[in-house]
């Protein structure tokens, strides 16, 4: 549809009293006084399709005795039909930024945790997902706190202007003499960098633009206690259908100083509608986000996290959390790279490896959090997992952290005097891994040595989790 006929439809459908259209579309007389106006020899007003350049041609219209004259002849319907006109741009406008809104947070969850065993990648799947995008990334553990995860005052240094004890500057050669002082500043973490930076984002968005997306990635969600890390950010995370915060929250005093430093300058375009969410609470929330008295996330602010599922010593996540984020299950396969085992002067395939162990784990600990992902332990540029590497971070963690409680009673831990194989059996007393005794364990598990020469392929991706 053209303007013009969208136009149409706005008076016969969207209006409260019936109009002529013909009479309210047709606007071939105002055109003449514009171009005259203007200086040019025609103009069309359907090709002004925002509502500021409407309000100008408008007020350019009202200082012209030529149209106010037969504006009040024709019974002011010149000018009912142009403010007719300037609502229907700005409903127009309205919609598309509405439209907007929704663009943004629909293709991809707000909140989204993905999870899975050690070494499936999904460290890698968020960086893949991500890629392009402006990212801030942080590490939960269990020292964090609201602090570390938001901001705090801190002390820190700041260069000042010396003074005498008279208070006056001290100049030495003519030069004002200056020195480190320590001071206290608010000093913003992952969540509030992340938080800024989204309404940042907003700002600059032209009309009828997409906002640009800010991500926060959470490594290890589950090694914090988020309890204590979110506080009364919690709240936010229940998102309205925009994809803004259903319940904004107050700001504390030091939190709401440092945004209105960072905020108050930012125009937001989409103010009203964003208003229009919360008109029952707030007379206008925008605003009080910008002068830093409310939180409130913005819907281009996604908010992602990791988790593994085989971790020890972790803080339990309660059910009212959890149900805020959307889950994404990061299942164990086959990354197809070619990466082996070398032991002994053998060579074993790494992922005919991990299809046996993690049928021995399933089948003995009942449960799928302790398998191992084909990124667990990293090949080096010739696709080799070395015996050293495997000892270091396999082993280690199958006899640590797996079958410890579960004891060695299968006959893969056997040795050749049909003992288990106690993990410093691993090692040669220089401290190297003992290559034959991988090779055993490899053999206990039914793997046979592979003929192939390691293959050129490409560095393994640096992939975590």
């Amino acid at each position: 549809m053209t303007t013009q006929e969208e136009y149409k439809f706005f008076i016969e459908n969207c209006t409260s009293t019936a109009k002529s259209n013909k009479n309210y579309s047709d606007f071939s007389r105002v055109c003449k006084t514009l171009a005259k106006l203007k200086g040019i020899e025609s103009f069309d007003l359907y090709s002004c399709d925002n509502a500021e350049d409407m309000e100008n041609n408008i007020h350019l219209l009202e200082a012209d005795d030529e149209f106010v004259e037969y504006n009040k002849k024709g019974g002011n319907q010149y000018s009912n039909a142009l403010s007719s006109y300037l609502r229907f741009l700005k409903a127009r406008q309205f919609f598309k930024q509405e439209q907007n809104h929704s663009k943004v947070s629909s293709n991809l969850p707000l909140q989204q945790i993905f999870y899975g065993a050690p070494g499936t990648g999904k460290s890698h799947t968020i960086k893949d997902c991500t890629k392009g995008k402006d990212v801030i990334r942080t590490t939960f553990h269990p020292d964090s706190d609201y602090s570390t995860f938001v901001g705090a005052y801190k002390p820190t240094t700041k260069e000042v202007k010396l003074r005498d004890v008279s208070g006056h500057v001290v100049l030495e050669d003519g030069k004002e003499v200056v020195e480190d002082k320590i001071v206290y500043e608010f000093v913003e973490q992952a969540f509030l960098q992340a938080y800024i930076k989204a309404w940042t984002k907003y700002s600059e968005a032209k009309d009828g633009e997409q906002q640009k997306v800010q991500f926060l990635i959470i490594e290890e969600i589950n090694r914090g206690n988020c309890a204590q890390i979110f506080g009364d950010l919690f709240q936010l995370l229940d998102r309205n259908d925009a994809g803004f915060s259903d319940y904004p929250i107050k700001a504390d005093n030091d939190m709401a100083k440092h945004l209105k430093k960072a905020l108050s300058k930012l125009e937001i375009k989409a103010k009203e509608s964003i208003n229009g969410l919360y008109s029952e609470e707030y007379d206008d929330v925008v605003t009080d986000v910008l002068e830093g008295k409310v939180l409130l996330l913005p819907n281009n602010l996604f908010i992602w996290a990791t988790m593994n599922t085989s971790d020890q010593s972790l803080f339990p996540i309660d059910s009212a959390f959890k149900r805020r984020w959307e889950w994404k299950y990061i299942p164990i396969s086959n990354a197809e790279k070619g990466w082996i085992i070398e032991a002994n002067g053998n060579r074993y395939d790494w992922w005919a490896f991990l299809e046996k162990i993690n049928s021995v784990v399933c089948d003995t600990t009942s449960s799928e959090d302790k398998k191992l992902g084909y990124f667990f332990a990293k090949a080096d540029g010739n696709s080799v997992i070395s015996a050293d590497k495997f000892v270091g971070k396999v082993a280690f963690y199958l006899w640590n952290d797996v079958f410890k409680d579960y004891g060695f009673d299968n006959d893969i831990f056997k040795g050749d005097n049909g003992e288990p194989i106690a993990f410093q059996e691993f090692f040669l007393a220089d401290g190297k891994a003992n290559e034959m005794m991988v090779e055993k364990f490899l053999k206990n598990l039914g793997l046979n040595g592979i003929d192939n020469k390691p293959s050129d392929s490409p560095v393994g991706d640096d992939v975590n989790n």
